[in-house]
């Protein structure tokens, strides 16, 4: 991913390169000339202003960043739309956890939250979880800021410190989250997660070991690249066999047995040891899920002093991508029957592989301009192609950059690729769309920028 672009959108200088040809009538009903709202790229961040969002108001201010395109997509909970790829992945891990752990009294030991709001506080999605002040994960440039003070959660990690308080001990979370990202056939602004959280008293870990009495689960003493400093080794590493035993049994569940599976180091900073897991599907090596032992301090300040656990966090649309051989992550945010038909099917644990829609060709566009000097990030750019572009638009990337030599300013060449159609009516779409989106750009460059190179 190229990490130098563009912030300020309306200081950007254009000329096109390369324009669309062919250009049909469309049912678009805003003239491609007109201005635009401002609600058509992101909701207003000038103080005063108020956004109201799932019944609630929140003051906007400088680090208000909604685009319309994002707000368009909350409250859509993919995941709970009964016979929706994501729904049944999710309904698949239910299922599985509701058998095989089973509490005291027959009922479920995980308790199940799938509509928490994915509005959440700054501490919420990043301190209560222990990210430093000053980690690069906070950037302005990779979130989606409400306000200064909160924000859609980049991950459901940010409701682990809240249900431990609760006094919870086992649970599962489900939701949408919220990340600027780049455009092509694996990213998506808003993608689903499902994490996993698990504590243990000394009782509950060491019951059934060989002397278990006499160990336990806290020392003090350093840490280290197998253990934190107040785990004991033995604590670390049957916590680490249970975390592993028990995702290795879920990807078994759902991918079949024989799968070869292999653990990775990494590094996250609510969880130490961390691990990821890779399964090889048809003959390639892939990341499924990320774990770990949850980080002491993080499960202390929630209340849980005596206790030690594991958390995970998977991606449901990687999985249904995997699983459905579903070859484009926008493909989930489709109302065409043609797809969902094809996930209605009596039992969840059916096989389905995905039936593509689309005959038509993908469309090329080139589109080149000048950046600002500063405050420049690509995930601006990358909005604004998505609110004007919508899903059409597959894959932008970087093709040919160009720093002039005497005033040292920088131009981008950007490849706009619109994916496979799925109708005649969507290819003359896109190519109206593309032009809608010059045309604005070049309307909001005029009336902030010095110059206009060429239109």
């Amino acid at each position: 991913m190229i990490c130098s672009t563009l912030r300020r959108v309306g200081h950007v200088h254009i000329y096109l390169v390369r324009k669309a040809s062919g250009v049909s009538k469309g049912h678009h009903q805003q003239t491609v000339g007109s201005r635009p709202a401002a609600s058509e790229f992101a909701a207003r961040g000038a103080s005063g202003n108020v956004l109201e969002l799932l019944g609630k108001s929140y003051p906007q201010d400088n680090y208000s960043n909604l685009s319309r395109k994002v707000l368009s997509r909350v409250g859509r909970n993919l995941h709970n739309q009964q016979h929706h790829p994501l729904w049944l992945i999710k309904e698949r891990v239910k299922e599985h956890f509701y058998q095989q752990y089973v509490g005291r009294f027959g009922t479920p030991l995980f308790s199940v939250y799938d509509d928490l709001s994915p509005v959440v506080t700054t501490w919420q999605n990043f301190d209560s979880l222990l990210i430093p002040a000053d980690h690069p994960s906070r950037k302005k440039g990779d979130n989606y800021y409400v306000n200064g003070t909160h924000m859609l959660r980049a991950h459901t990690s940010a409701h682990q410190w809240d249900l431990l308080r609760a006094g919870l001990d086992a649970f599962l979370v489900v939701g949408d989250v919220y990340r600027r990202d780049q455009i092509d056939s694996q990213h998506y602004p808003v993608f689903h997660q499902l994490e996993g959280v698990r504590l243990f008293s000394k009782h509950e870990l060491f019951t059934g070991i060989k002397d278990g009495e006499s160990l336990q689960l806290f020392e003090q003493s350093s840490r280290s690249a197998y253990k934190q400093e107040t785990h004991t080794m033995e604590a670390t590493k049957l916590l680490e066999f249970d975390l592993k035993q028990t995702l290795t049994r879920l990807v078994t569940h759902l991918f079949g047995d024989g799968l070869d599976i292999r653990w990775v180091d990494c590094y996250f900073p609510f969880t130490h040891p961390s691990f990821e897991m890779e399964i090889n599907f048809h003959g390639e090596w892939l990341e499924v899920l990320g774990c770990g032992v949850m980080e002491q301090q993080l499960v202390n300040s929630a209340g849980a002093q005596d206790q030690i656990g594991w958390a995970f966090g998977l991606g449901l649309e990687r999985l249904a991508m995997i699983l459905y051989d579903i070859p484009d992550i926008r493909l989930f945010w489709s109302e065409d029957e043609r797809f969902l038909k094809q996930f209605r099917v009596s039992d969840i644990n059916q096989k389905v592989k995905f039936q593509p829609l689309s005959k038509y060709p993908a469309v090329i566009n080139d589109i080149s301009f000048w950046l600002p000097s500063e405050n420049y990030t690509e995930n601006d750019f990358y909005d604004l192609v998505r609110t004007i572009g919508g899903d059409l638009v597959e894959k932008v990337e970087l093709i040919d950059k160009f720093e002039h030599p005497k005033t040292y300013l920088l131009t981008l060449q950007m490849e706009w690729r619109s994916g496979k159609m799925n109708t005649l009516e969507d290819k003359v779409n896109y190519h109206i769309d593309f032009l809608k989106y010059v045309t604005i750009l070049h309307i909001h460059s005029i009336s902030n920028a010095r110059t206009i190179q060429h239109f």
